[in-house]
């Protein structure tokens, strides 16, 4: 009797794993829709009040999505940065950077955005109240972006530090 009760679980879970009929297991299920929509393929006449443009439709522009607004950071420098030598996926990389639109957060610290002023040459000035390890400072940071995107050199107190985007 011990034996039946041990095998019984067994059959059971063999049964489940058969096909049913030879469609998968799934009566019923259509596996071409269109097939199903159209038949034999033929193509569907077009009905009678169909309007067809006698004109191409007009080239309309697309306004920019965001615009740059003042005493925020560029959309252009918007993102994660990294060191040249580090990994993006590091989180952990002591020049990882992410860049928003209000604040500046560094691997130990965040820059709260005050002022941002364009210089000559794409570069930006950027006066920011930052907060870590306790302590609190303004600085006054020059964000050059390269002419691809790619890098951005910060200089802070003479000291330049580049960046490659993630």
């Amino acid at each position: 009797m011990r034996m039946f009760l041990f095998l019984l679980p067994l059959a059971l879970i063999a049964a489940c794993d058969r096909k049913a009929d030879g469609n998968g297991g799934q009566p019923g299920m259509v596996t071409n829709i269109l097939d199903q929509m159209t038949p034999n393929g033929q193509e569907v006449a077009p009905a009678a009040n169909v309007i067809v443009p006698v004109e191409p439709m007009p080239d309309i522009p697309v306004p920019k999505p965001q615009v740059d607004v003042p005493n925020t950071m560029p959309t252009a420098l918007l993102g994660r940065w990294t060191g040249v030598r580090d990994h993006c996926g590091d989180r952990m990389a002591e020049l990882e950077l992410n860049i928003m639109a209000n604040s500046l957060v560094f691997h130990e610290s965040v820059g709260s955005v005050k002022t941002v002023t364009p210089e000559p040459g794409g570069r930006y000035a950027i006066m920011a109240a930052f907060t870590g390890e306790g302590q609190s400072w303004t600085r006054l940071l020059d964000l050059r972006p390269s002419t691809d995107g790619r890098t951005l050199t910060i200089v802070n107190d003479g000291t330049a530090v580049v960046r490659k985007r993630c």
